[in-house]
């Protein structure tokens, strides 16, 4: 099994769907169906579009993860902007610094298995997303 990792820079709108296209790609390739890849395709693009709007650029990695007998794709987002002062308030659902609908984070934390956001206010922010492939799909890995 690869656990290639997949970079690609977030520096112009243009790079958030280059970024949802590798994602679909990649899950495809594990072995998601067509609504679980939608699924990490929205969460990429969630992430990438906050990346833009707090931070101007930073960066995604895509890789394929594997655990105890699990296999699923992980979502990894990280800038170095303004970074987030209250993670527990921007997960709530409508909270938003940028005057958007504040359903970017709370979206994502909803459509995958699992979610971790690091920040540090003056130095950034890393978001790392899972989703796992359940136990009766497999992809050519």
């Amino acid at each position: 099994m690869s656990n290639e990792l997949l970079l690609q820079p977030i520096r112009r709108e243009v790079d958030v769907y280059i970024a949802v296209s590798r994602g679909r790609e990649l899950a495809r390739l594990v072995g998601f169906d067509e609504i679980d890849r939608t699924r990490i395709e929205i969460a990429i693009l969630e992430l990438t579009r906050n990346i833009l709007v707090h931070a101007g650029s930073g960066q995604l990695a895509l890789r394929e993860v594997e655990q105890n007998s699990r296999h699923g794709v992980e979502v990894e987002a990280s800038d170095t902007g303004p970074g987030i002062e209250d993670i527990e308030l921007a997960l709530r659902d409508g909270y938003s610094t940028a005057h958007t609908l504040g359903a970017g984070l709370p979206g994502v934390k909803r459509l995958m298995d699992e979610m971790v956001v690091e920040s540090v206010v003056g130095v950034g922010t890393t978001v790392r997303a899972v989703r796992w492939l359940p136990t009766k799909q497999r992809g050519r890995r």
